[in-house]
């Protein structure tokens, strides 16, 4: 593989992980959200 190549899977992967990092603490957040308004 030449180096472009690599790269550009490097800058996929790191998309992804953060697309998946957004995804978890948004879904936390609904999680959380949804605990304190059962709690009143």
């Amino acid at each position: 593989m030449t180096e472009a190549q690599i790269l550009a899977l490097e800058i996929f992967f790191i998309g992804l992980l953060v697309l998946v990092t957004i995804l978890i603490a948004y879904i936390s957040y609904v999680v959380l959200s949804r605990l304190y308004k059962g709690q009143r």
